[in-house]
């Protein structure tokens, strides 16, 4: 079977970098920040390893502090519309990488986000539909791969990353990737991939 060369920007946790390498291929993981786990890794500005290498895959976490609509009432009362270009015009960046198939999570935009980036989110996919009893509506703009079809549907659900206490470390649990998630994004879009290329065995 044919091994893809795997970009996960953004990403400290390993879940989806360690799903992909599970299942033999050549994943990397990118964040500022070192990773949780052992394995590929590049601490750094994902710019360094983004452009002049071929990536047959990226899926980027890219930060959503400024782009989501539950925190929109406060660009304007802390003037926080610079921080938001400037992420909005990450994301857009990261979408139009040069690679051929692209996906990127994010909460759901507000609409000075969503004008900049230049299109809506493809897909909304939950948590619960992928055997974790919880809801987080996440969205996903998708570029050359098919939606993530639910594996686990769960019928016991609860805000839990919504109900976390105050902390150091509630921003990096909220960020976390949900090993189901990751799991059926490795499956589905490598089996995608390498179908597509005509080399599944």
């Amino acid at each position: 079977m044919r091994i893809l060369d795997v970009l996960i920007g953004f990403e400290y946790s390993a879940e989806v970098r360690d799903a992909f390498a599970l299942l033999g291929h050549n994943a990397w993981s990118c964040d500022l920040l070192p990773s949780e786990k052992p394995g590929n890794h590049y601490q750094g500005n994902i710019r360094d390893i983004l452009y002049g290498k071929h990536w047959d895959i990226g899926i980027f976490f890219p930060p959503c502090t400024r782009l989501c609509n539950s925190g929109v009432r406060w660009l304007r009362e802390r003037d926080l519309w610079k921080e938001m270009k400037e992420g909005a015009k990450l994301f857009k960046e990261m979408l139009d990488a040069p690679i051929d198939k692209v996906a990127i999570e994010n909460p759901i935009p507000h609409k000075y986000a969503l004008a900049i980036i230049g299109r809506k989110y493809d897909q909304i996919i939950q948590p619960w539909q992928f055997g974790h009893g919880e809801t987080k509506a996440t969205c996903l703009w998708l570029k050359n791969l098919p939606l993530l079809q639910p594996t686990d549907i769960v019928n016991g659900r609860e805000q839990k990353v919504h109900l976390m206490s105050p902390g150091t470390n509630r921003g990096h649990e909220r960020a976390r990737t949900y090993g189901g998630v990751a799991k059926a994004m490795a499956n589905q879009w490598s089996k995608y991939i390498i179908r597509n290329t005509g080399d599944l065995t």
